[in-house]
């Protein structure tokens, strides 16, 4: 095996991040969109509409709705559905809305909330979704005790994440990392970090905790495939959703360095050949109690 160079290979900047999500600027947005939404987050949304139940005049709000999707799915699925989308890049929501209006029987509004709770009315929807939540619990359970404050009696609360055993492949090149630089904190950050992202019977377990019941799971292990090694870093996967989200879940705002091995490394082992990213896709749902 190639040893991992010295010298760090040039990088592209990660785009700010703000609560562990990208934010998304025009250009971003557009690229999200066209690449990240097909190649990846199509692997959540599509089980959430598996997932979706049936319901007559459905009010449905998306938390961190981002550029839209799954939501035209959703309108097709529940006709005369009022979709109320909420998110913390302005351009995102631009993009959402310029979507919406090529849809005419799409009945749609987005609107920028920076944090949680919203300022959306109590009891009023019958769905609520939440798209590849973050691996932290704290984060989770806000969302989920928002989705609980949203969501009439019995109404339906869809949540998909990446659950444990996602991105392993860079949590050993942490600890890789680790033990090369005699770096315990990072050791101990990619451990706890495991530990905090649910299996998918802990994430049913989170549903229960704040008031849903009725809970249904589903995980479907997968994989995603990049080229080579290089392509990984600079793939608008990694850069607008995966490492974002890593960053924070590991506290590494402000330590490049632990980042900058890892891609490094990827790319030294997987020269000539493709890297493949685990992700066990996994998507959890329950009801509202009365």
């Amino acid at each position: 095996m190639s040893e991992v160079p010295d010298k760090p290979i040039a990088k592209t900047p990660l785009p700010t991040v703000v609560h562990g999500r990208a934010r998304l600027g025009p250009s971003e947005a557009a690229v999200y969109e066209t690449f990240v939404v097909p190649r990846y987050m199509a692997l959540f949304g599509d089980l959430a509409l598996e997932m979706l139940v049936d319901s007559d005049d459905a009010q449905v709000v998306h938390l961190h709705c981002r550029t839209g999707y799954p939501d035209r799915g959703i309108a097709m699925r529940l006709r005369g559905a009022h979709l109320v989308g909420v998110d913390g890049s302005l351009a995102a929501l631009e993009l959402a809305r310029t979507k919406a209006a090529t849809m005419p029987e799409m009945i749609s509004q987005y609107r920028f909330v920076p944090d949680f709770p919203t300022s959306l009315p109590s009891s009023a929807f019958s769905h609520a979704l939440i798209l590849h939540a973050l691996g932290m619990p704290d984060d989770r359970s806000a969302q989920l005790r928002e989705c609980a404050r949203l969501l009439a009696a019995h109404g339906q609360v869809i949540l998909t994440m990446p659950v444990r055993g996602s991105f392993q492949e860079i949590g050993d090149l942490l600890r890789e990392y680790a033990l090369k630089f005699d770096d315990t904190s990072i050791e101990q950050a990619v451990d706890q970090a495991e530990l905090d992202r649910p299996t998918i019977d802990g994430l049913g377990a989170e549903l229960e905790e704040v008031g849903f019941d009725f809970v249904e799971l589903e995980e479907r292990p997968t994989t995603v495939r990049f080229h080579r090694g290089r392509d990984f870093f600079e793939d608008p996967i990694a850069r607008l959703v995966i490492l974002p989200e890593l960053r924070l879940e590991l506290g590494l705002e402000g330590r490049p360095e632990p980042l900058s091995y890892v891609r490094d490394a990827i790319d030294t082992y997987w020269s000539d050949g493709s890297f493949e990213l685990t992700v066990n896709v996994g998507c959890a749902t329950g009801r509202k109690l009365p």
